[in-house]
């Protein structure tokens, strides 16, 4: 198998520290070293769309929930910050993408949904991102595509119920 990037930064530690246990560092480092290559691929069908990530991220919630939500619930299911869901949804709304419709109770909620042209854009964009992605991990067999994903899940299982408690 050939030698990954990390793989030269942990055999330079052992170097400086050697016995050091930099096993966290392999699986934190390769990590964060796949999500970064990930972002800068991943998302060519979505910028030839005209859509960022995040962007990506509100119209799939709203159609995939297929119902309206609140900004605040898009926020919790796209893992966004109410200020950054704002300003995106403005973006949107402009676009014509998402429609954004006032409490009847409470005038300070919003209920958003998508347009006819926002689901008709995320309905056409869907299936080429997915085959998109499906082609950026093609050197990876299915089985060990799953238990990549199974291990994920595994960690960030841990890691949602760990972090607050290690951030206080």
């Amino acid at each position: 198998m050939a030698e990954d990037i990390v793989a030269g930064v942990l055999r330079q530690w052992q170097q400086v520290h050697p016995g050091l246990d930099t096993g966290p560092m392999a699986l934190i480092g390769r990590l964060n070293r796949c999500s970064a290559l990930l972002q800068q691929a991943a998302d060519a069908p979505l910028r030839r769309a005209g859509l960022t990530r995040a962007e990506f991220d509100i119209l799939g919630t709203l159609r995939r929930m297929d119902r309206e939500l609140t900004p605040g619930r898009v926020a919790r299911e796209t893992f966004a910050s109410g200020a950054a869901v704002t300003k995106r949804v403005r973006q949107l709304e402009a676009r014509g993408l998402i429609v954004r419709r006032p409490d009847d109770r409470d005038r300070r909620v919003a209920h958003l949904s998508l347009t006819d042209e926002g689901r008709g854009i995320i309905d056409r964009l869907l299936p080429d991102q997915l085959s998109y992605e499906a082609a950026l991990l093609a050197g990876i067999g299915d089985q060990r595509q799953h238990e990549l994903s199974d291990g994920l899940a595994e960690l960030l299982v841990v890691l949602e119920g760990r972090l607050g408690s290690l951030m206080d």
